[in-house]
């Protein structure tokens, strides 16, 4: 079989057929409401022309505001400059000071015909960008977005100097670049294993002093295995094959490494040994590439190995992970545990993964189930439950769902995924543009923004709707003549015969199994389902209404359930037992027997269902840091999020007391630098990079009696954000005893400026109610004094007898001075600024300042 798979039916009987199958799936869904009309080639070319309007309005507010800064920050209008802005843990990663926008969107200037601006915009590319930066990046970002950028615009450049019509000037110059760069990332496959270090110094390398890397011993498996693409092209192109021989090397230790009996992988490996980390497996996040690569890779080079290993791993996930429409993570080595109860929104890009392979009745669910997520919440939240209920509230214009529209759309030709794209247009339009571009959903209840665009809102989103919404001959090129990286990036699949493969393939092949209709299949509608031309709309059906959104309420406590389940799948009791719902057969209820379809892994069976009442959303009692050291005295208190391991704290009378203490590394994620500093001190550490319970673990062992983390995403406050509890890591944490709060970051951002300002902070971490309050120590009578002090005078205040506690406020050269003084006054008075005596009341001073700073949020006065 050749190298292309995007094998559509054209020029065969089959052609009637699909138009049949259009029109008449436009007709009958028309009285089903406008998700399913068929929409007309002016209404397409409408809302393509506003697809290519917020384009220009992002791209045009990139290099206003932002260029030659690596990406734009929506909200303030201005660059993100790393190191001149609040550090966001490993987000920041990808920033390299390498104008990463406008690379990474270089290709979608050619897809969007915006031709003038490509020729443009790779002129300021090689005039302006430099790639030997003194900067950390993440070695998978820099790949499939830099890297990966420059590959996918030599491709275009490359392809409109060949017709004569544009850049006769192009010298093969993105490609130089490219290659380049690649030399800068081959140091972090130097390791024992193979498998590449997660970060590397643009200039320095991995394990040069001047480095600050090299210290990490894991990867995750998505970050080692998306490198063949990018390499691989890179090889062929420039005629060096170490890149491509690299990059085939960490596919090989994965394969290696995979688990035997289950064919599946985990989510985190060391680098040195190969041992696996964190066993949870399924298709999101810290793998979700590493399957796309593995397929892509047969495609875009013609490596029947690449797909074997591919088609072994899907057996696999649609065995285990697949529980349709949900795809669960599992434990790797015990395949029929679900590790957890929620789903990550990168596993939105699996149904378009599943259309590559041909497998569409799977795909058509998991798509739909995510659609009524969107319809739910406008957008996917970064993490949703079981339930499809909010687990993490963000959205940073994640692409992967509109990936998928696109590849069941080209698939199935139904207008309904035009519908679904046009929804996705709407509301980007309605809930994230903002004057100076888009803006990431900081949390999805609450509509609030984060200042921040990410480089592949660009790269990807525009590229996917633009497509969505064209005709092939609409575009400058022919779209089935290259292949999206994961990063959607163009590279032609003529690579695979007009160059040739690196020398020494000796990758060993898996052992021979079954074949099954998908393994070798394009995704043909009229074999998969012949003669119905409302194949999608019948699966769809099935889960029009899984979240609630939309269904109509009935009393009646007996109906039919219809569960397109796959013959592998789970039994039908236990598929609708995960999703909340208690169940017993209607047989044992006394009914009668029911039909079964004559379809093939279709079942129809009655229940009686007692849907178990949930609130819509899980509770959280909040948490407080008190800071009780001077000058603070209990007055400043942040609200704070808890963990659901770790020492409970509402069952701790006085909380816990201790001094804080800034972790390095920062993140906490590789080994602590300062464990003797922490010891019996309560540790700061800064969200990302690894999970809370590794965090926690590191932190544990070197001493530290408490960690409070931070929050790394810019801007958020516990005022605007709601509250979450920090899960583990999918295995048992009863190891860590420790107590563990969460702060946003504007919160975050108070503490640490406290620890900056004071050589010791000291504070309390303790549940809302047993929060130390003035009331709990009266203090009595108290005599308040105010005095400024001249130029350089310090010297007490005569004011006769006096008696109880006198606190003397004296200012010079801005700064405070706290005396305590016994004086004995007959009565009592505040001295004001003027030196005239006033009564005071209990809690109230001449000096107490008349507001917080807008800044201080939750500091009570």
């Amino acid at each position: 079989m050749g190298a292309k798979l995007f094998c559509w039916p054209r020029g065969s009987p089959g052609v009637a057929m699909m138009l049949r199958a259009l029109l008449l799936t436009g007709l009958l869904s028309w009285a089903n409401g406008q998700e399913g009309q068929a929409m007309l080639p002016e209404e397409k070319s409408k809302i393509r022309d506003q697809i290519v309007e917020m384009f220009d309005h992002a791209y045009g507010s990139y290099m206003k505001y932002a260029y030659p800064a690596d990406e734009l920050m929506p909200l303030s209008c201005r660059g993100r400059v790393r190191g001149l802005e609040p550090n966001r843990g490993d987000i920041d990663d990808s920033l390299g000071k390498f104008s990463l926008t406008l690379i990474d969107t270089l290709d979608t200037l050619v897809v969007l015909n915006k031709l003038d601006e490509f020729e443009d915009a790779v002129r300021r590319t090689l005039r302006d960008v430099r790639l030997d930066n003194d900067v950390v990046v993440s070695v998978f970002e820099t790949n499939i977005r830099v890297l990966g950028g420059l590959l996918g615009a030599h491709t275009m450049a490359d392809m409109l100097r060949q017709r004569g019509e544009r850049m006769q000037w192009y010298r093969d110059e993105l490609l130089h670049m490219a290659k380049e760069l690649g030399h800068r990332l081959l140091p972090a496959f130097n390791t024992t294993s193979g498998l590449p270090y997660p970060r590397v110094n643009l200039r320095y390398g991995v394990l040069n002093p001047l480095s600050r890397t090299g210290t990490e011993s894991d990867t995750c498996t998505a970050c080692a295995g998306t490198m063949i693409l990018e390499f691989a092209a890179l090889s062929r192109l420039s005629g060096e094959a170490v890149f491509e021989e690299n990059a085939r090397k960490a596919l090989d230790v994965l394969w290696e490494k995979r688990q035997r009996g289950s064919d599946l992988v985990g989510t985190v490996i060391n680098i040195h040994n190969g041992d696996w980390v964190r066993r949870d497996s399924g298709v999101g996040a810290g793998i979700d590439s590493y399957y796309e690569y593995l397929m892509k890779a047969y495609v875009l080079l013609g490596d029947n190995v690449y797909l074997e290993r591919f088609n072994t791993h899907y057996r696999a996930i649609m065995k285990y992970i697949s529980q349709p429409p949900l795809l669960l993570n599992v434990h790797m080595h015990n395949p029929t545990v679900s590790v957890r109860s929620w789903m990550d929104s990168l596993l939105a890009f699996f149904p378009g993964l599943q259309v590559l392979r041909g497998d569409l009745k799977p795909a058509i669910e998991t798509h739909e189930m995510l659609y009524q997520v969107t319809k739910q919440h406008k957008f996917l939240p970064e993490a949703f439950t079981t339930e499809f209920r909010v687990h993490w509230g963000q959205h940073p214009l994640r692409p992967e769902f509109a990936e998928s529209t696109y590849y069941l759309y080209k698939a199935t030709g139904d207008p309904y995924y035009l519908r679904v794209g046009q929804s996705i247009v709407e509301k980007l339009n309605a809930h994230a543009r903002v004057p100076c571009g888009f803006a990431a959903v900081q949390d999805v209840r609450t509509g609030a923004h984060e200042d921040r665009m990410d480089s592949f809102f660009l790269a990807e989103m525009f590229k996917y709707l633009y497509l969505l919404f064209s005709e092939k001959n609409q575009l400058h090129f022919d779209i089935d003549d290259y292949i999206f990286t994961t990063e959607a990036h163009l590279l032609p699949v003529s690579l695979s015969t007009s160059q040739p493969p690196c020398r020494g393939n000796n990758t060993e092949a898996p052992t021979a199994v079954e074949e099954d209709l998908f393994t070798y299949s394009c995704p043909s509608t009229q074999t998969l389902f012949p003669n119905n031309p409302s194949f999608a709309k019948t699966i769809r059906d099935s889960y029009k209404y899984l979240t609630g959104v939309g269904r109509a309420f009935h009393a009646s406590p007996v109906r039919g359930v219809e569960l397109p389940l796959h013959d592998h799948g789970m039994e039908p009791v236990e598929f609708l037992r995960s999703m909340g719902i208690s169940l017993t057969p209607l047989s044992e209820a006394g009914a009668t027997g029911t039909q079964g379809e004559a379809h093939k892994g279709v079942y129809r069976v009655k229940l009686v269902a007692e849907v178990t009442q949930t609130t819509e959303e899980e509770e959280v009692e909040p948490l407080l840091v008190q800071l009780i050291s001077p000058p603070f005295l209990g007055r400043t208190v942040l609200t704070a999020g808890p963990a659901k391991f770790g020492m409970d704290l509402t069952k701790q009378e006085h909380g816990v007391k201790g001094s804080i203490v800034k972790t390095s590394p920062y993140t906490a994620c590789g080994p602590i630098e300062n464990a003797e500093e922490l010891s019996g001190h309560i540790a700061l550490a800064l969200r990302g990079d690894c999970m809370f319970a590794a965090k926690a673990r590191r932190l544990q062992e070197a001493g530290a009696i408490g960690v409070i983390f931070i929050d790394h995403r810019e801007g958020s406050n516990s005022a605007e954000t709601p509250l979450f509890q920090m899960v583990g890591d999918g295995g048992s944490t009863a190891d860590i005893t420790i107590p563990l709060v969460f702060l946003f970051s504007q919160e975050g951002a108070l503490l640490t400026s406290a620890l900056e300002d004071h050589s010791n902070v000291d504070v309390l971490m303790l549940p809302k109610e047993r929060r130390l309050d003035k009331a709990d120590k009266p203090l009595g009578k108290m005599n308040i004094k105010f005095r400024l002090a001249g130029e350089g005078e310090l010297e007490d205040v005569e004011e006769g007898e006096a008696r109880g506690p006198t606190l003397k406020f004296v200012l010079e050269k801005g700064e405070v001075v706290l005396e305590e003084e016994e004086y004995k006054q007959q009565g009592d008075s505040c001295l004001t600024p003027g030196d005239e005596h006033m009564p005071c009341s209990y809690g109230q001073t001449a000096a107490s300042p008349p507001s917080h700073s807008p800044n201080d949020l939750n500091t009570e006065p």
